[in-house]
């Protein structure tokens, strides 16, 4: 337990999760951004295992890649309309806070 959380402070640059949130909420204030990233984050989850599962069912491409694209278009469009690069510009790391600030959201946190 202790060594999978020495990992994950090390792999956060030693930020907690917490840090990581609100600084990935500064560049998410408009609340048309904010909307677009609740339904652009969970789509782009979703079709991550789509296309893992294109390994078998080879028919299922095309809707992860969609999924895939919609998602990011929707992410694209809300930090147009914020007037803000996304974050993971700066860090490749906030495209694990994405996922954790929309769960975060979900539970009524940010």
């Amino acid at each position: 337990m202790v060594r999978r959380r020495e990992y994950g402070v090390a792999m956060l640059g030693g930020r907690s999760w917490e840090s990581w949130i609100a600084e990935y909420s500064e560049s998410h204030q408009h609340p048309l951004n904010r909307l677009t990233h609740t339904f652009g984050i969970p789509i782009i989850m979703l079709s991550l295992p789509v296309l893992v599962a294109t390994i078998v069912w080879h028919r299922l491409l095309w809707v992860g890649v969609g999924l895939f694209c919609f998602g990011w278009l929707l992410q694209f469009v809300g930090h147009a309309i914020e007037g803000k690069p996304p974050e993971f510009l700066k860090d490749w790391r906030f495209l694990l806070v994405g996922s954790r600030w929309w769960a975060a959201k979900m539970r009524g946190k940010p």
